[in-house]
């Protein structure tokens, strides 16, 4: 059995290597990651990685995996900043309060496709501006759900989790294990 991963993030290969697993090959999908109109975090999430299964066909012997992680503050969606300002913005935002991460994770065999997802809890402490300034100046913001990567330099401002630090990541190992196992491929820890 072949696995797929339909992701660009080295991050989520970083993490599956952890287990043990090298996938076959990359084959991110291009769908429209928009969220819906006043979609809720945890089901735009679930609804990313599912669409993202859909858009990638296995072939024969293959899994596909598939997620999708964010970082909500209640019901408002943070996303990857585009911007310096955007992410500044999102930092602000996070200073000093606790906000939810939630990864999605699909694995698709055939016509079978399977979601899970997984919610935790972080705090972050109360940046002062040069923080926020240094932070932005390094760049580890790009491309990171909620403007910031808990496994980088922005794990200083991280004093408490309540959850998966993987799936703040990027992507929860032991849900992605089993999931993997249920769909038929063998992990080996």
């Amino acid at each position: 059995m072949r696995l797929v991963l339909a992701s660009g993030s080295p991050r989520r290969r970083e993490l599956l290597a952890q287990i043990g697993v090298v996938p076959a090959e990359i084959r991110p999908p291009d769908i429209d990651e928009t969220p819906g109109s006043r979609e809720l975090p945890r089901d735009y999430v679930k609804r990313i990685a599912r669409e993202k299964a859909e858009a990638s066909v296995p072939g024969q012997d293959e899994i596909v995996l598939c997620a999708d992680t964010t970082v909500s503050m209640g019901r408002r969606i943070l996303g990857k900043p585009e911007t310096e300002e955007e992410a500044r913005a999102f930092l602000d935002g996070l200073s000093g309060r606790r906000h939810r991460v939630i990864t999605a994770i699909s694995a698709r065999r055939g016509d079978d496709i399977r979601v899970r997802d997984v919610l935790t809890i972080v705090q972050m402490k109360r940046l002062d501006p040069a923080e926020i300034d240094g932070y932005l100046a390094s760049g580890d913001w790009r491309g990171k759900a909620g403007g910031y990567g808990i496994q980088g330099p922005a794990g200083a401002f991280i004093p408490w989790i309540n959850g998966s630090f993987t799936s703040v990541v990027g992507l929860p190992l032991a849900e992605t294990a089993g999931l993997l196992t249920a769909m038929g491929y063998e992990v080996r820890r």
